[in-house]
């Protein structure tokens, strides 16, 4: 059977050859569609990933159970022009995430049929998160062998729906999980750090060893093969206006120990927000998966805000697109998605539903009347034209691009390369396109 792409991008690794590779995961359209659109035109595999509340077996916030995510995401990528073989789906926080206030008893059947339906949709990188603790787990902190038994619980489902789905689609690719016991919270910080403790190398090494002994325990023994990459905190986060820079030297002992693991890499998640060169740093330094998320609908939600900003300049007040007060219009009449991580007076909470790093807004900003008032500002913009004195003003990134005829002087297209500035970092950080 052949390799996984991820499995020949470590082997490419090994060689010495600089190989990383980004880890979207979004399910805003013009998020996906700007990931794809750059894919296709740099001829680069492409990782995008659904978590287990956007996508599952209920529909998630998007409405969409994983058979149709794929579906979606497989017609978007044909349609940018991205051969099916260069595309990953992969499944995010799969686990008891949603489940939490059930017993095991209840969470983990649950559990069993997420992964279950991602495998059988078609989803070949499947993080097994099982790190969150469920309603009759004890007091303290959850430990790493509850951890490692739930996850080769999981592990075992997932290879007996590849079987099923292997007996009618021949060709499908043998999936590849990811494991780890140190996973930030899905979206970023909820609260204000002081600083970010680095993964300890014997943390690493005893959640392999863990995992090893969970695997034969649960009646697959071979488990570790198709294991990866390992989920580690290299001491990178974000939350509502602060970021966590990498540092190379305070995660040089974590890395070391990598080399003794030739078939496994890390993944890094919240690496949203860091520069290209630490990006890259963290390539260089075995972080081979880089997960993005918010980063992307930040930039579109910046570049959105930049456009209402100008379309209010040039468009009478009657016929203007009140995007930026309907955004906020319905984040106040349902704050489930951000309550619990914003925090402070009313000023504060709401500044930080427009311009947070958490981008709690990106839960909100696909909704029907959000998207009505997109669709008309960028009617209203296309009929005024943008002058290039207002684009240097308010979008001076795309105004040069415009200028060297590397972008459309249109709305949309605009509100697309928003997106672009941060998908630029992250191809820079994963080196240059490699044939595999």
């Amino acid at each position: 059977m052949k390799k996984h792409i991820l499995q020949e991008m470590i082997a490419k690794r090994q060689q010495g050859i600089l190989c990383g590779v980004p880890s979207y995961c979004t399910a805003n359209e013009l998020a996906l569609e700007a990931v794809l659109r750059r894919a296709a035109a740099q001829n680069r595999p492409v990782l995008i990933e659904a978590t287990a509340n956007q996508v599952n077996q209920f529909g998630g916030y998007t409405g969409m159970k994983p058979d149709q995510y794929y579906r979606k995401v497989l017609e978007m990528a044909e349609k940018a022009g991205v051969p099916e073989e260069h595309l990953i789906l992969g499944g995010d926080h799969l686990g008891p995430l949603t489940w939490q206030h059930l017993p095991e008893s209840e969470a983990m059947p649950l559990a069993e049929e997420l992964v279950r339906q991602y495998v059988l949709a078609g989803f070949t990188k499947i993080h097994l998160d099982t790190s969150m603790k469920v309603a009759d787990d004890p007091e303290g902190l959850l430990s790493i062998r509850t951890i490692a038994r739930r996850g080769a619980r999981l592990y075992r489902v997932c290879m007996e729906a590849f079987e099923q789905l292997r007996s009618v689609r021949p060709e499908a690719p043998r999936p590849v999980f990811v494991i780890g016991s140190e996973v930030p919270i899905p979206g970023g910080a909820q609260e204000e750090e002081d600083a970010l403790a680095v993964t300890s190398p014997e943390a690493f090494e005893e959640t392999i060893r863990t995992y090893r002994e969970a695997f034969a325990a649960g009646g697959v023994p071979d488990g570790m093969e198709d294991v990866i990459a390992v989920v580690v905190q290299p001491g990178v986060e974000y939350g509502d206006d602060q970021i966590f820079d990498y540092d190379r030297s305070a995660a040089r002992s974590l890395c070391d120990v990598l080399k003794k693991y030739p078939g496994i890499v890390f993944e890094g998640h919240s690496t949203d927000y860091q520069s290209a060169a630490h990006l890259r740093e963290m390539v260089e330094d075995g972080i081979m998966i880089l997960k993005v998320g918010p980063a992307l609908t930040f930039g579109l939600r910046e570049a959105l805000f930049a456009l209402s900003l100008i379309e209010k300049e040039l468009v009478p007040a009657q016929e203007q697109a009140h995007l930026i007060e309907t955004l906020d219009e319905v984040m106040v009449r349902d704050p489930r998605s951000w309550k619990n991580h914003y925090h402070g007076n009313e000023k504060q909470l709401a500044l930080a539903r427009k311009y947070s790093f958490s981008d709690r807004a990106r839960y909100y900003i696909g909704m029907e009347e959000v998207q009505r008032e997109m669709e008309k500002m960028f009617d209203n913009l296309r009929r005024s034209g943008i002058p290039m004195n207002m684009l240097h003003q308010y979008l001076p990134a795309q105004y040069w691009k415009i200028r060297s005829r590397e972008l459309d002087n249109d709305p949309r297209e605009l509100a697309i390369d928003g997106i672009n500035q941060f998908l630029a970092d992250y191809e820079y950080a994963a080196g240059p396109a490699i044939e595999l």
